[in-house]
């Protein structure tokens, strides 16, 4: 039996990688994690997977960067520490954090387990503490957070492979979810192909769902319908093919990051069809009204999934053999990988394998 540590007095020394300035590249850096509350629990960081925002983050393109920045919210690892009021968890556990650490326990969206649309939610990199320290993410060492935003990793998944499920994967699973895209024999179409689009793929194929998959890359056709189990591939600049698919989908998930038009992904919903955002573009899009009244269709958003929701998806995944397509690389190798995901060159998902490449 393992005994839960006696807290400590002293924050911890980590180490990881951070951004300095807008250049956005990553460096190393030392730091110090707070010490382990009786509500925490801490761990170490095996893998942690890269996520577009990370990029946004570190070059500022939001506006919002605070530095220096470690970013990673897909962060994997084994609990090596928990406090004294930690009952979930214990130290050897397969563990997990996703998007965000803290929110504030006490609104309606806490209370609906629903902590993602929390006013005071707290980021997992780049936020405000509670005790008004800057969080730091997963490219380093070691991880501290409380316990209820600590996932449980099924021990069927691999810890590579299911870290982005921790925000790519929630990302996903919760629209499909929430705006009922999750009947077996209804039709969905997935817009975009990377590293949210080919996981969101293998969420509705599992849950019964007949997929099309909608990109601008008529290259991606055999990926998509051969290795992910697509039913069909649109391409989205093809007027005949988009023709020939007009009013066939209950939804779409659209995963696009980048600027661009909405109103034919309009023409390809039924009357009722619900159209629901999750990639974040720079720049506003332009929304064409008279087509959704025309058919009372729905443009809708979605923001990653609460802790419930986020452990609901995880034991999905487990259940339905759900990881992502992964390119393991060292942390040393960071900045080109940065450079590589900007440019659409990965399959699908970077994911950084901290344990074995982190070196202080």
């Amino acid at each position: 039996m393992v005994a839960k540590l006696p807290e400590e007095e002293h924050p911890k020394q980590a180490f990881g990688w951070a951004a300095r300035d807008q250049s956005g590249l990553l460096s190393p850096f030392k730091f110090s994690r707070r010490a382990t509350a009786e509500k925490d629990v801490a761990f170490k960081v095996l893998y942690c997977g890269i996520c577009h925002s990370d990029l946004h983050m570190a070059k500022n393109e939001w506006g919002v960067t605070q530095y220096p920045l470690v970013p990673g919210h897909e962060i994997v690892g084994i609990v090596t520490e928990v406090g004294s009021k930690v009952d979930k968890f214990k130290v050897g556990d397969k563990v997990g954090v996703g998007c965000m650490v803290g929110s504030c326990h006490s609104c309606d969206s806490c209370h609906d387990n629903l902590e993602n649309y929390c006013p005071k939610m707290i980021l997992t990199y780049g936020a405000r503490n509670h005790d008004g320290t800057i969080t730091y993410g997963g490219y380093s060492d070691l991880m501290v957070a409380e316990e209820h935003f600590i996932v449980r990793i099924p021990d069927n998944i691999s810890l590579d492979a299911g870290a982005p499920l921790l925000c790519a994967g929630i990302t996903v699973y919760s629209p499909l979810r929430y705006f009922g895209l999750d009947k077996p024999g209804m039709h969905v179409g997935i817009v975009g192909l990377g590293g949210l689009g080919h996981v969101a793929v293998k969420f509705a194929k599992a849950m019964g769902v007949k997929v099309t998959v909608i990109s601008t890359s008529p290259n991606k056709k055999q990926e998509a319908v051969e290795n992910l189990g697509a039913d069909s591939f649109l391409v989205s600049r093809d007027q005949d093919q988009m023709q020939s698919a007009m009013g066939t989908l209950d939804g779409i998930i659209d995963t696009v990051s980048a600027v661009h038009p909405l109103l034919p992904l309009f023409t390809l919903l039924k009357s009722h069809g619900k159209l629901v955002l999750v990639g974040a573009p720079e720049k506003p899009l332009e929304l064409p009204v008279f087509p959704l009244i025309a058919g009372r269709k729905m443009v809708g958003g979605s923001c990653i999934g609460g802790m419930k929701e986020t452990q609901e998806m995880i034991d999905f995944a487990a259940k339905h053999n759900i990881t992502a397509d992964v390119e393991v690389i060292p942390m040393d190798y960071v900045n080109t990988a940065m450079e590589r995901m900007l440019k659409g060159d990965v399959r699908y998902r970077f994911v950084i394998d901290v344990a074995k490449t982190l070196n202080p």
